[in-house]
């Protein structure tokens, strides 16, 4: 030490009164005392874990790891989804699944017992929670009666009347995607769809819930508003897949590098949409709702919460309706652009499929002037219907959901205590043989037949989660699906490009490790 530094050192202890190593006991035994603590609190923890989910059967459950092997989990991305396949055939109703030595759950993965879940309204789990700093209250993580209210306004924003002029974006958006993918196709290039599908998403999400257009699929996450989302969603992903991280609280993560740098996003993403609802409340409060229905633009998402009253008269708050947006932006941009890409790569592999769904689309365009399809198209294509729901069962675009017991709750004739964790697994459910024969993995759109439904139980496929918090936002996804598809097929065949591994992941939503690559081939 030089003497500069030893000089500063004993005028630090004469003014403190007291030398360091008279304080380093004190510190070692708070050290010991809260590690003490923290082990009593994980200790009791695991034990109500464990005596709470006994009566369900487990599988092979190692100290240390739990359930999972934790070094696979890391090292090999298929590892995951492909053990959950395998749990299903030997548990299929339920199992528990441990996250090294404190963290179990119950797994749901038949839809009897999905119903039970789902059909109660307990609040999401911690990894939910997640979300709040940049999606706040919004109907993804409120619960209780203001979830009910806030249900209850917004239900209006997605009635059909609302959503048919939304097919007009669907079509000038999916314009510039396929402008986008000609450029490859003269080059004779493959293509990863992934991130060009999530612009082109975006792109109709920002347009339908707020009339902003920042032609985000040409400029890219070059935009700030882009490149803040796309963090954003990434820094969500990685605090929480890894096993630590998960314990820290909302204070003690944001002053984390990470945590920093998820503040200053969430701001800028909040200013935006700031600016956004008090400029379209002076358009409102001086044109009034009535007038700008009749004119020119169509009543978006915005303008829908904006006008949105209580009997009382009361609306929803500038922070209310900012978590709503964010909310609808996250959960139908993402989500939206995984269900393309695993549609697009399932019609891909199966040749024979993408014909017949391209044949129906073809009979659609036929004779018309412009290559775009109407709100009254959307319902003539029962078959790209059924094509597009088996990609869905097959690869899910939300993974699992959620839940955190906040009272008892009789599960399968036992009581679950308050503070259990329950997870409806939908990857496991949709391919569950039980639920869906022998047969589960192959990719049959007929199981989504007309007649084939009839006897399908209501809970068995669930893309779109089920029960009260059912995704509000579901007809829209699905016709965005459609005609995006549709146009696709019609201006390209799809082809997947053979040397490259698809290897599917649960995260936020369901992705390819590597991404999707196909080509698209000009049609004669």
């Amino acid at each position: 030490m030089s003497i500069a530094a030893m000089a500063a050192l004993s005028m630090f202890e004469r003014v403190l009164g007291f030398t360091l190593q008279n304080v380093l006991p004190i510190m070692v035994v708070l050290l010991l005392g809260t590690l003490v603590v923290a082990a009593v609190y994980l200790w009791k923890e695991t034990r109500f874990q464990e005596k709470a989910l006994a009566p369900f059967p487990c599988p092979e459950r190692h100290w240390l790891q739990g359930t999972l092997d934790l070094k696979k989990m890391r090292t090999c991305p298929e590892y995951g989804l492909e053990l959950f396949t395998e749990l299903v055939q030997r548990f299929p109703r339920c199992f528990q699944l441990w996250i090294g030595p404190f963290r179990g759950a119950l797994i749901v993965v038949h839809p009897e017992l999905a119903k039970d879940v789902l059909k109660t309204i307990e609040p999401k789990s911690r990894a939910y929670e997640y979300l709040r700093p940049w999606l706040g209250d919004g109907l993804l993580l409120t619960k209780d009666e203001k979830w009910r209210r806030n249900r209850r306004l917004l239900t209006p924003a997605f009635h059909f009347e609302i959503l048919r002029p939304y097919v007009r974006i669907y079509n000038q958006a999916t314009d510039v995607f396929l402008e986008k993918m000609s450029s490859f196709a003269m080059k004779d290039e493959a293509v990863e769809i992934t991130k060009h599908l999530s612009l082109l998403t975006l792109d109709i999400i920002l347009q339908c819930a707020f009339s902003h257009n920042i032609d985000c699929q040409r400029v890219g996450d070059k935009d700030p508003y882009v490149a803040a989302v796309y963090t954003i969603s990434q820094l969500v992903m990685l605090r929480a897949r890894n096993p630590w991280p998960w314990t820290l609280s909302w204070s003690t993560y944001r002053l984390t590098p990470e945590g920093r740098k998820f503040v200053k996003l969430s701001n800028l993403v909040h200013q935006q949409a700031d600016d956004i609802i008090k400029a379209r409340r002076v358009v409102l409060d001086r044109e009034g709702r009535e007038k700008m229905g009749r004119g020119s633009r169509y009543l978006d998402f915005l303008d829908i919460l904006l006008t949105a009253r209580d009997p009382d008269g009361g609306g929803l708050t500038d922070e209310e309706i900012r978590a709503e947006v964010d909310t609808f932006l996250f959960e139908g941009h993402d989500t939206t652009a995984s269900g393309l890409s695993w549609s697009l790569y399932c019609l891909a592999k199966h040749p024979g499929h993408q014909d017949r769904a391209r044949e129906e689309v073809d009979m659609i365009m036929a004779g018309k002037d412009e290559e775009e399809l109407t709100w009254q198209d959307i319902s003539k294509l029962p078959y790209l219907t059924m094509c597009i729901k088996e990609a869905m069962r097959l690869y899910p675009p939300v993974p699992m959901v959620a839940r955190k017991l906040t009272r008892d709750f009789v599960f399968m004739g036992h009581r679950l205590p308050a503070g259990v964790n329950l997870v409806v697994q939908v990857w496991g459910l949709h391919r569950n043989p039980a639920v869906w024969g022998e047969d589960f993995m192959d990719y049959r759109p007929d199981r989504f037949s007309s007649e084939n439904m009839k006897n399908m139980d209501p809970y068995a496929f669930i893309p779109f989660s089920a029960g009260p918090r059912n995704c509000i936002g579901q007809s829209f996804a699905l016709n965005e699906e459609k005609v995006v598809i549709a146009r696709i097929l019609h201006r390209f065949k799809i082809e997947l490009v053979p040397d490259h591994h698809v290897v599917p992941v649960a995260e936020l939503v369901t992705r390819a490790v590597n991404g999707i690559k196909v080509k698209f081939i000009p049609r004669d």
